[in-house]
Parts: structure tokens; C-alpha cells; sequence
């Protein structure tokens, strides 16, 4: 792996508004590579196999995870997601820069795995009450699901310290151009 390499990974809670920021900043630096991660859930409206994610049963993903083709693999709201080791390898032995977003135990997962080649990014929302406020407006989630999102979004944020940076978004703007200095910064070097 080269040493300038890197891996940005970025992790936020649900309704943070990680997928815009990265989106944005993905146009803004389109050197950037997006490597696809496996899952096995069902492909959301829009989605492409391929390019969103690799769409796998859970057979399939099974089977990769015995044969340690995950550099990462995690349980999310009961759906399994993975990352391939040898997409990411591959691109970090070529010198490549890659943005993934992922959540904070496969973000650890790949800092232990890669070391200084993974650069873990956390991206907050203002407060509590203005996620919940974000994820109520969505209007696509029961009183439970609220509840799990939150539960699950005050773990993520505890995890925040073991991050290389923290991104607070309560400016859409501000947080898109935080994130693409701080990865110019190491693209610079």
C-alpha cells in the first residue's frame, strides 16, 4: 500500500445528512473513488446493483465472509454490509484516494485493518433534539424505529473520539467544505 494512500471514511447517525455531504464533495474532488459495499438488503428506489451497492443474498454473503473476502463486515438494522478487500487493497496499492461512508464499527474495523491508510471522519448533527426533529421530518419511520435511530445515534456519537475529525452539519455548506479540506489536505501532501 502506497503511504500517501488513503481510505476517508465517514460515519454519521441516520438523518445527519452524511449521503449529501459526500455527494457534494464527491463532485467537488472527482479523483475520489467510491468503492461499492455488499449487502443484503433490498435495493432502495433508484438504487443500482453495481453502483450503489452489490445487492447479495444472505447465502452469498455468507460465504464471502468464510472466505475473508470482507476487509469489513457489520449488522446494520438487521441487514448485513461488507466491505471487499480486495477493491480497497487494490486502490491503495495504486496510490488511489477513496471516500466511504460507513458506520462507526465498520469505520473502527478498517482503522485497525489499515492503519494510517484509513482516515476516519465523523460528521454530527447540531444536537439530539435537532436529529430527531431531521428524522421525524423524513416521516418515514415509526415511534420505534424514532426510538432504535436514536438509541443508535447516541452510541455512534460516544464513538466520535476515536475519529481522526469531527464534522458538526448545521450548516449544509460549511460541513461540504470541512470535509473536502480536511481530504484535500491529505491529498495535497
Amino acid at each position: 500500500m502506497s503511504n500517501k494512500a488513503k481510505l476517508f471514511v465517514v460515519s454519521a447517525p441516520s438523518a445527519t445528512g452524511k449521503s449529501t455531504v459526500i455527494d457534494a464533495v464527491m463532485k467537488e474532488l472527482p479523483t475520489l473513488e467510491r468503492p461499492v459495499s455488499y449487502t443484503t438488503r433490498a435495493p432502495r428506489q433508484g438504487e443500482k446493483d453495481g453502483v450503489d451497492y452489490h445487492f447479495v443474498d444472505v447465502e452469498t454473503f455468507e460465504k464471502m465472509k468464510k472466505e475473508n473476502k470482507f476487509l469489513e463486515w457489520a449488522v446494520v438494522y438487521g441487514n448485513l454490509y461488507g466491505t471487499a478487500m480486495a477493491t480497497v487493497k487494490t486502490a491503495l496499492a495504486f496510490g488511489n484516494f477513496l471516500l466511504k461512508d460507513i458506520d462507526t464499527q465498520g469505520a473502527l474495523q478498517l482503522k485497525d485493518k489499515l492503519g494510517k491508510n484509513a482516515v476516519l471522519i465523523f460528521v454530527e448533527p447540531p444536537s439530539l433534539k435537532d436529529l430527531e426533529t431531521r428524522i421525524r421530518q423524513r416521516g418515514t419511520d415509526t415511534e420505534e424505529q424514532i426510538k432504535t435511530r436514536m438509541d443508535n445515534a447516541k452510541k455512534e456519537m460516544s464513538e466520535s473520539s476515536k475519529y481522526d475529525h469531527v464534522i458538526i452539519n448545521d450548516n449544509l455548506e460549511d460541513a461540504v467544505s470541512a470535509l473536502k479540506n480536511i481530504i484535500s489536505g491529505y491529498m495535497n501532501v
